[in-house]
């Protein structure tokens, strides 16, 4: 029950291909979480950024919309979180 409460507020952005995007970012995460280092997670990670890339090149952005900034706020934090995991997998060579 708790669960699908969480699902209700979720905020919906309603752009088709931020939509797409969000279930391919959504698969790929899946794989992420049954990687067992830190190798394997930064694989899907770099993935993930190639996803979130799509959406922060978008072509209909449009500042003024809310859904516009809210997904481009979105995948900016992913880029980050993403782009942490790949850094933290170079340090793990040495």
């Amino acid at each position: 029950m708790r669960r699908a409460r969480v699902e209700e507020n979720k905020a919906k952005i309603g752009c088709p291909t931020f939509q797409k995007q969000e279930l391919l970012i959504k698969y790929v995460t899946e794989g992420v979480n049954m990687a067992k280092n830190v190798q394997e997670k930064a694989e899907f990670y770099q993935r993930i950024n190639e996803e979130v890339d799509v959406l922060l090149r978008c072509q209909d952005y449009d500042e003024a919309r809310f859904d516009c900034k809210n997904c481009y706020f979105i995948s900016n934090l992913r880029k980050k979180t993403s782009n942490l995991i790949i850094r933290a997998k170079i340090l793990g060579r040495y």
